[in-house]
């Protein structure tokens, strides 16, 4: 039985609705799942509304950039208080400041003949979070690309044509944000920051320096020896484990959430990370 801790919904990049995530981890017999959209909680409410018949468990998430010894990581955070002033406060800052990078994208992608409507990036965004993944899969709609790929290769990723950079909180400040709200800041994909040429070990040990709580073990690329090197490195600094499919829905051809061939990820870890928030929130309060 699994769980299923990094998903994303229509409320960031994601193709399904909370509630249609909630019925597909329902029908996949998933025991709890998180909906960690990027830089918003809007859809948190929505889906622990929906699991609320004893059939499935639903903990609030929500994965945020953050900068880290000059380089852009992505931090999970996990069963802080959704409805936290003080955290929504600091997330319309980097919401606001993706809405501008949108705009500097476009006038960038018109520079090179290339029209995209704010109303066609709403359209296809639907509601939440409008980001880069939204602007590419219009360019792939229009046929300018074939694929999403392309589409970051020849627009969008860092260097190419259209790319901006945006406003991020540094990770000591993103951790932070987590644990004043009542939550844990766990690091996503680590593998994506050791191919940046970072030395693992030697960032999570800076990081844990800094508020990090734990480390996403369980990941659909992640082989059974980099499972291995993370636990022991979970084991060394007192973290704990968590762990998903990183679910986007149809935007990525042949994915599907935790369980079954994909990723499976234990439930046990659910507990650990229920008593590190409690610890943490302990910590907070006493100042």
């Amino acid at each position: 039985m699994s769980i299923d801790l990094h998903i994303h919904s229509t409320y960031s990049d994601g193709t399904m609705s909370p509630g249609e995530l909630v019925e597909y981890a329902k029908r996949k017999g998933l025991k709890a799942i998180s909906i960690t959209d990027h830089d918003t909680v809007d859809g948190v409410t929505e889906a622990a509304g929906l699991c609320n018949d004893g059939k499935l468990e639903f903990i609030s998430g929500i994965e945020v950039g953050a900068e880290f010894s000059g380089i852009t990581i992505h931090i999970l955070g996990y069963l802080f208080d959704a409805d936290n002033s003080g955290l929504k406060k600091l997330l319309r800052r980097v919401q606001d400041a993706r809405n501008e990078r949108n705009e500097q994208i476009l006038f960038l992608l018109k520079k090179t003949g290339i029209f995209i409507s704010n109303r066609e990036l709403s359209a296809i965004s639907q509601m939440g979070q409008t980001g880069r993944p939204h602007i590419a899969r219009l360019l792939f709609k229009k046929g300018i690309v074939k694929s999403i790929d392309e589409a970051f290769l020849r627009f969008l990723r860092q260097g190419a044509e259209a790319y901006v950079p945006r406003f991020v909180y540094t990770a000591e400040e993103v951790f932070n944000m987590i644990r004043q709200a009542g939550g844990i800041g766990v690091l996503a994909h680590p593998l994506q920051l050791q191919r940046t040429g970072m030395d693992l070990h030697t960032a999570i040990r800076e990081m844990t320096g800094i508020g990090l709580d734990g480390i996403e073990v369980y990941y659909p690329t992640h082989s059974k020896k980099t499972r291995a090197a993370l636990m022991r490195y979970v084991d060394e600094y007192g973290l704990v484990m968590t762990g998903g499919s990183d679910y986007h829905g149809d935007i990525r051809p042949g994915t599907t959430l935790a369980g079954g061939k994909n990723v499976t990820v234990p439930y046990d870890l659910l507990a650990d990370m229920k008593v590190r928030a409690t610890t943490v929130a302990r910590s907070v309060k006493a100042g």
